[in-house]
């Protein structure tokens, strides 16, 4: 009996000491940013939320925020080009430390909420999905059904392919928003799911005159978030400081720049 009860203390104390020295060795991701002096965040090309300006530099609404953020929080925030259905991938290895690209609360492709993906940031910004076609073919299509023939594309991973799925079997996966908005100005498709922020930017505009947005299909509204981790505490450091940068005044100058003004949740995180 005396054997077993030491034999019960002893490996009780040995995992006593393994949480000890878990907890004592492993640093947090808020720790690791503070360490490092900068985070990353993962994105993915497109205006208005982050793109390239003619000078080669990067910018957009999402750039602008989360400099402000970081700014905020007495680090530096790296900016890191990843593949949209790669990013669960990304986040996970530590690659990156935040989805902060025109990313949306919802679904994914595959039906599960985003929420089992990553913990979610305050939402700061409106946003919903659009159908954009061709200006030749939209006065014909009257309703979803009328999709049911044509071919549609949207970004692998997006929030706009589970919906161009639903409209239609002949579904290509684009690398990007851009790249799948260039097939159908191209012609290679009938037509493309993407963020209203991003139609609104480009659709009727340059290479893009030929194109609308079609008002057959609506899609619910949907709201931008910044993704994190499960469970990291840099979700919570980085809520603080949207609140400070949103009372400071800053976040609304950086959507009044990039004509979102109208998009801008008030009040954020109440």
């Amino acid at each position: 009996m005396k054997k077993i009860i030491t034999l019960v203390l002893a490996l009780a104390m040995a995992f006593a000491a393994t949480l000890a020295l878990t907890s004592c060795g492993e640093k947090t991701d808020w720790e690791k940013v503070e360490e490092k002096g900068y985070f990353v965040c993962g994105i993915t090309g497109y205006a208005p939320m982050n793109y390239f300006n003619d000078d080669g530099d990067l910018v957009g609404f999402d750039t602008e925020f989360a400099q402000a953020v970081a700014e905020e929080l007495g680090v530096e925030v790296k900016f890191q080009t990843i593949s949209w259905g790669s990013k669960y991938l990304e986040l996970n290895s530590g690659s990156i430390d935040a989805i902060w690209n025109g990313y949306t609360y919802g679904n994914e492709s595959d039906g599960k909420s985003r929420t089992e993906y990553v913990d979610f940031s305050y939402a700061y910004l409106n946003n919903s999905q659009c159908v954009v076609v061709s200006n030749t073919i939209a006065a014909s299509l009257k309703s979803a059904e009328d999709f049911a023939t044509l071919r549609g594309a949207a970004e692998g991973g997006s929030s706009g392919e589970a919906i161009a799925e639903e409209l239609t079997a002949n579904y290509t996966a684009s690398a990007s928003q851009a790249s799948a908005l260039l097939d159908l100005a191209g012609g290679q498709c009938d037509f493309v799911v993407i963020d209203a922020v991003m139609a609104n930017e480009y659709v009727g505009k340059g290479d893009y005159t030929n194109l609308v947005i079609s008002d057959a299909v609506v899609p619910e509204g949907e709201v931008f978030a910044i993704g994190f981790r499960k469970g990291s505490d840099l979700t919570a450091k980085i809520n603080e400081a949207i609140v400070k940068v949103q009372a400071s005044g800053k976040l609304a100058e950086i959507a009044e720049k990039y004509d979102l003004t109208n998009s801008l949740i008030p009040n954020i995180g109440k």
